[in-house]
């Protein structure tokens, strides 16, 4: 990394020490700067306080607090620090709940390094980024018929983001995506990821993954 451009600052909040010493060296190979390690999500906040990074690597299942609650206290305390959840859950749910929460990415442990360390370099730039596997049913969820959909005046998707966008609109099904816009759906998924990076910032997602939570019985 060019001696001009400082690396993106990282806080580590994990409870598995292991897992954490791993990733801070995966990252530091890449040139992201990882500042501080916590173990659960009270101690991330004060890490945060402390050394003020520019992105919050949040594990979800911790001790004492979790990274839900973390994310939500670090939103509300510290507007402008970024929180990555680096997790293993593939729950809608959890994701929902993580980006509700203030969270501007999600992405799944089984990730390979590579793909966290850009993760995080986005979030640092502002921008959301959610793993593949959990782009389709987050889109569905934004898209669904309840009368709210995704402010995408200004957002320029190709015709492939387009037509996927209509098709999840029409309700169609993985596989139907796939065979109508003649890719595999391994392709459909990272489509999906495309949009969601293109809706951001974040308040965008928030504001309308509240209002469906609202609208729900």
């Amino acid at each position: 990394m060019s001696g001009d451009v400082p690396p993106v600052r990282v806080v580590l909040a994990d409870d598995h020490p292991f897992y954490r010493k791993g990733l801070a060296r995966g990252l530091a190979a890449r040139g992201i700067a990882v500042v501080a390690e916590a173990p659960d999500g009270g101690a991330a906040v004060r890490a945060v306080e402390e050394t003020k990074p520019d992105v919050v690597v949040m594990d979800l299942n911790m001790p004492t607090m979790s990274g839900v609650e973390a994310t939500r206290r670090l939103t509300e305390e510290r507007p402008d620090t970024r929180v990555l959840v680096l997790t293993v859950s593939a729950n809608e749910s959890d994701l929902t709940d993580a980006v509700v929460a203030g969270a501007c990415g999600y992405v799944l442990k089984d990730r390979p390094v590579e793909e966290v360390a850009e993760a995080i370099r986005a979030a640092a730039a502002g921008e959301t980024r959610i793993s593949p596997q959990l782009a389709m049913p987050l889109l569905r969820r934004l898209r669904e018929p309840s009368g709210i959909a995704p402010e995408l005046s200004g957002v320029a998707l190709d015709p492939p983001e387009a037509r996927l966008l209509a098709l999840v609109a029409e309700g169609a099904a993985d596989e139907e995506m796939a065979e109508t816009l003649a890719i595999t759906p391994a392709e459909v998924r990272s489509l999906a990821a495309a949009i969601l990076a293109k809706l951001g910032p974040r308040e965008r997602v928030q504001a309308v993954l509240r209002a469906a939570e609202r609208r729900r019985p």
